[in-house]
């Protein structure tokens, strides 16, 4: 007797349903439009997340009173100071148990928060407001921070602790590009290596604050 494997009407269907889901293009959060890949983004400080916006919709949020000041266009300016770095006391009273973190202020919760990276994406973690005064209020970099919109992205490795003010949207980035390689406890040799090639491409990026701050 011979069998034959008959193609039911569902099995396409499940086929296809198991192939990767072509990706989605993004849209502008406003009024929709398609957006490239390096768009714009606004910080929602109501909800504490980034939003994706077209130029036009980021210019419209930019002017004072728009949406009550709830949305702030995210900056684009990459600061270092290689003058004044930190030291390891600064990294051991922040306790970060990793060796890459990024930091921000808050408008919505009136404090400052770290986080850092992992398999899961970011971690936020709570360090007492004496510790962050006590690390960072030396820091020219820390205090030309702009709320909401900006981060400082530190990194330790064997020459030290580098450290720059970034724009915020670019913590994520970094963020997401080691969730997709992460491997074991410290995210393995695929991950340092990315976090490596993406630090030195900030430090090709960045200016040096000068000394008599940045606007």
């Amino acid at each position: 007797m011979t069998f034959r494997q008959l193609d039911r009407p569902g099995t396409a269907l499940l086929r296809r349903l198991r192939e990767p889901a072509p990706p989605q293009p993004q849209r502008c959060e406003f009024c929709g439009r398609h957006l490239p890949a390096e768009h714009r983004h606004l910080a929602d400080t109501d909800q504490q997340a980034l939003t994706c916006a077209c130029t036009a919709c980021a210019l419209l949020f930019q002017q004072p009173g728009a949406a009550d000041g709830r949305y702030h266009a995210v900056p684009d300016r990459y600061l270092t100071d290689p003058a004044h770095p930190l030291g390891e006391d600064a990294w051991a009273v922040l306790g970060i148990p990793v060796a890459t973190a990024f930091l921000l202020r808050t408008t919505r919760l009136q404090r400052s928060v770290l986080l850092y990276p992992g398999p899961g994406g970011a971690t936020e973690a709570e360090p007492d407001e004496a510790a962050w005064q006590a690390a960072l209020g030396g820091s020219r970099l820390y205090a030309a921070l702009r709320p909401d919109v900006e981060a400082l992205l530190l990194r330790r490795d064997t020459d030290g602790i580098q450290c720059y003010l970034v724009p915020v949207d670019v913590c994520y980035e970094l963020v997401g590009r080691l969730r997709r390689c992460w491997k074991g406890f410290d995210g393995g040799a695929e991950a340092r290596a990315e976090q490596t090639a993406f630090f030195e491409r900030l430090a090709a990026r960045s200016r040096v604050l000068p000394e008599g701050g940045a606007r």
